[in-house]
């Protein structure tokens, strides 16, 4: 095509004949061999084929290997660390299946642990990869975004592509065709419920059956439970899932994660916490039974923070302050709005009149009060914002405290611990309460790191800041911001819940 025809077409008819040039080399072939034919059974070629690549990009080694097997075994589940490329993974699988699939009856439900996954992840990168596909190769113009390729589905000519929840397992169940492709988006804590339900289609589908059902599972992995835990796990009925851990040392290698990543993570974490294993090295592990905090209920809690639309609608209660005593720490603010914490407010290397200036500010504008830590230098915040009569409360780790856990039953060998201890309840997925924390990588590490014992006499002791610095070669400055933050207002017997 000359420059000077490209001229006198419009770009959708410069297209159009690009496609129809496309299709006749196709037919070339041989018998019969247009796009769909080529690429129906063979999603590997179709990802190498259609897409337009970057000089030394491609997928992974380990992508091809899911691709390969899913219309083989029809059923793929993948486990790996963050970064592995399971977003995009997915979005080849839905735009393969599509356009393979166009002129038949067909559907995808695409559904994830949390809407947001769906909404900001999977289906903004179904539109990344889809403004990289060779239309010339598919023999069919660019997808339209006003009627075709939409915010969350993709309509074509005989099937569509659409997000669900997953706790709608009844919707699962009603998505009927003759050609079904399931994905399942970070399905660790997706309900069994929506794994169930999808399998009234596999009922029907199969060599034998001119119906056909596939589905594609991919998660970092949590605790060792649920649906996509028993999949990896090879319990008993689930033999025909053709499954895949995918490595750390993989995914290094594939370049899609880096090694100053994962150290970084490792000194962060420690190798053998649990929030390293699931994320890092993509293994199934829950916390420790002496860990005060399971990893999976801070990441509910970061979940809820994720669902918070609008924050002017939530008040302001209170900030909670861990003071710097000395070298690397750094002071925390955790800003807390009625059951969510908004932000935190770090710094280094500060005086006390210069903390004490931060957390006056922040009162002066926001209202609500404060919590500090008075250990060290903290004594010294706390009298400045008592001379500015600003609303303030001390909090002294290791004073005495009456308060008992939610049963009535445990005392606490000190205020650390009591409210180490009243954090884990009121995250506690049992509590109802709708705590919410930001979902940042050193506030989890915080929170998942301290360990807990009862001693003699009946009273809980939470492992102290200087032995958990030693451990794990930081000091937990967020997560304490975080406990004291919730201190105030935030026990379950004073707020009047009983539970258990």
């Amino acid at each position: 095509m000359t420059t000077l025809l490209k001229s006198y077409l419009s770009r959708r008819d410069y297209e159009s004949l690009q496609a129809e040039k496309a299709d006749r080399l196709l037919k070339r072939a041989g018998p019969g061999r247009t796009f769909t034919t080529t690429y129906r059974d063979d999603p590997v070629a179709f990802v190498h084929d259609c897409i337009k690549w970057r000089e030394g990009d491609g997928p992974a080694r380990y992508q091809d290997e899911a691709l390969q097997e899913l219309p083989v075994r029809g059923r793929v589940a993948i486990r790996g660390p963050h970064g592995l490329g399971k977003t995009a993974l997915k979005a080849w699988a839905i735009l393969w299946f599509a356009l393979t699939r166009d002129g038949l009856d067909w559907k995808i439900p695409t559904t994830a642990s949390a809407w947001r996954q769906l909404q900001h992840f999977l289906w903004p990168e179904v539109h990344k990869w889809a403004r990289r596909l060779d239309w010339v190769k598919i023999g069919r113009q660019p997808f339209d975004e006003r009627s075709e390729l939409l915010r969350l589905s993709l309509k074509l000519g005989t099937g569509e592509a659409f997000a669900m929840a997953s706790d709608k397992s009844e919707l699962i169940e009603g998505a009927h065709a003759d050609h079904l492709l399931y994905i399942f988006d970070e399905a660790k804590t997706i309900p069994a419920a929506t794994f169930d339900a999808a399998e009234g289609a596999f009922s029907a589908a199969g060599g034998d059956v001119p119906q056909e059902a596939l589905a594609f599972v991919a998660s970092t992995p949590g605790d060792p439970s649920g649906r996509f835990y028993d999949i990896h796990s090879r319990k008993p009925g689930y033999e025909d899932w053709w499954v895949r851990h995918v490595s750390k040392d993989e995914a290094i290698r594939a370049g899609r994660v880096s090694v100053e990543w994962a150290e970084q993570r490792k000194r962060q974490w420690g190798e053998s916490s649990a929030v390293y294993q699931n994320r890092v090295d993509g293994q199934f592990a829950s916390s420790s039974d002496d860990g005060v905090i399971p990893l999976s209920w801070v990441e509910l809690a970061n979940e809820r923070w994720h669902e918070i639309e609008d924050w002017a609608e939530l008040e302001f209660t209170q900030v909670g302050a861990d003071i710097a005593r000395s070298g690397p720490d750094r002071t925390v603010m955790a800003l807390r709005f009625d059951w969510a914490i908004k932000e935190l407010r770090r710094s280094s290397k500060e005086d006390t009149m210069q903390t004490s200036g931060r957390i006056t500010g922040a009162l002066k504008h926001l209202g609500g009060r404060a919590i500090v830590d008075v250990i060290g230098i903290g004594a010294g915040v706390v009298d400045r914002l008592r001379e500015a009569k600003l609303p303030v409360i001390p909090f002294n780790a290791s004073e005495r405290t009456e308060r008992t856990d939610s049963t009535g039953e445990l005392g606490f060998v000190n205020k650390r611990s009591a409210g180490w201890w009243n954090l884990r309840e009121i995250l506690d997925p049992g509590s109802g309460i709708p705590v919410a924390l930001p979902p940042d990588d050193l506030l989890t590490g915080d929170l998942v790191a301290p360990k807990w014992k009862v001693m003699s006499g009946g009273r809980i002791q939470v492992e102290s800041k200087d032995d958990i610095k030693k451990r794990i070669g930081r000091s937990t400055d967020d997560g304490d911001a975080v406990v004291m933050a919730y201190w105030d207002g935030g026990n379950l017997r004073e707020i009047g819940v009983v539970w258990p």
